[in-house]
């Protein structure tokens, strides 16, 4: 007995001495890239299977009331929408609603070429549809309450950039017609759609479609950098990013999403496993992207991640499969960008841990 406990009690000295040495490690880091302790900041995570090891929480959430920042406050998350997105096409797919093979022309019969474009080459950027955020147009349109229908309709006769399954080239407008194509099977809207088909499923009580009117307790204020000074972010209407850009959430809702992807609390795991699948374009070449992740490695080690960016915000998750850790990054102003240092806090757990 004497023999059980004094193992016990080494092996929990070696878990609280390994914690506090990632601890410093992730600090020196963070704080080389958090200078400005009264400028906006961000809140990192790190988890190991399925349970955080490491929060904090840098910076200001709002400059004007000097409040600092802590790890539950809300973010909006930009890009990472994508994964909850493509995860709601999934689900669809499974019952029996749709098909990732299917073309759009089969729910937007006036869609131009929409008979030879896939859903699956909405989902991994490969259509050779106009990313609409890159037309010179997109300012007169900013802050308008578009319908996903206007939305589309501000895009869809755009020649397109190639054909599609030619090339990957990253895509804003293939996931705002994947919203829409969401509203047209579930006949509800997406924000409705994912509030009651993932975040409440999961438990992601902190998250939500973003909004500037609504009261949401614990919120980051949004920031940006011009002339060397920190402004108030740019106003945007929600409905132009739309489900490739308006979802907002917390550290710990993320965490919870990590885990019900990973135990199959919201599709089989045939199912999510297209979303994790490299694919191959017209020609043979591969494609580093599954269904709202990009499928790339950390020092040889596969990796699942995305990045975020709108105005105010910039984000970054990072999740190892065979390590089973997952890093996010959330930042309160676009002049942070978390990419980076999000990876490289990953290459330092898997570092810890071999050595461990």
């Amino acid at each position: 007995m004497k023999k059980i406990i004094l193992t016990s009690l080494f092996l929990l000295i070696q878990v609280v001495v390994f914690a506090q040495n990632l601890d410093k490690k992730i600090d020196s880091l963070l704080s080389n890239v958090f200078t400005d302790t009264n400028g906006p900041g961000g809140a990192f995570m790190v988890s190991k299977a399925g349970k955080s090891i490491y929060q904090k929480a840098f910076g200001k959430a709002n400059l004007e009331l000097n409040v600092a920042m802590n790890t539950s406050n809300i973010f909006q998350l930009g890009s990472i929408t994508k994964q909850f997105t493509a995860i709601g096409i999934l689900m669809l797919e499974e019952n029996g609603k749709l098909s990732t093979k299917d073309p759009i022309s089969k729910f937007i019969p006036d869609y131009p070429n929409g008979k030879n474009i896939t859903i699956h080459q909405l989902l991994n950027h490969t259509s050779g549809i106009k990313d609409f955020t890159k037309m010179k147009s997109l300012s007169q349109i900013a802050q308008k309450d578009l319908s996903p229908k206007e939305l589309v309709d501000f895009f869809k006769n755009e020649p397109v950039d190639f054909q599609p399954g030619e090339k990957f080239e990253y895509n804003n407008s293939g996931y705002a017609l994947l919203g829409y194509i969401i509203e047209l099977v579930a006949k509800e809207s997406y924000q409705d759609y994912i509030q009651k088909n993932i975040f409440a499923k999961v438990g992601m009580q902190h998250s939500r479609y973003a909004s500037d009117i609504a009261i949401i307790p614990n919120r980051a204020y949004g920031y940006q950098k011009k002339s060397n000074q920190y402004v108030n972010r740019t106003k945007i209407s929600f409905n132009i990013p739309y489900a490739s850009g308006s979802l907002m959430s917390t550290l710990e809702d993320m965490q919870k999403w990590q885990n019900a992807l990973n135990q199959n609390l919201l599709l089989k795991s045939s199912s999510v496993k297209k979303a994790f699948t490299k694919s191959n374009l017209n020609n043979g070449d591969v494609v580093d992207y599954g269904y709202g992740w990009h499928l790339l490695n950390i020092n040889g080690i596969s990796t699942r991640e995305h990045g975020g960016s709108v105005f105010g915000f910039k984000t970054m998750g990072v999740y190892i499969p065979s390590k089973d850790i997952y890093v996010v990054g959330l930042t309160n102003c676009d002049c942070n960008s978390p990419t980076q240092v999000t990876r490289d806090i990953a290459k330092i757990v898997i570092e810890k841990l071999r050595v461990n």
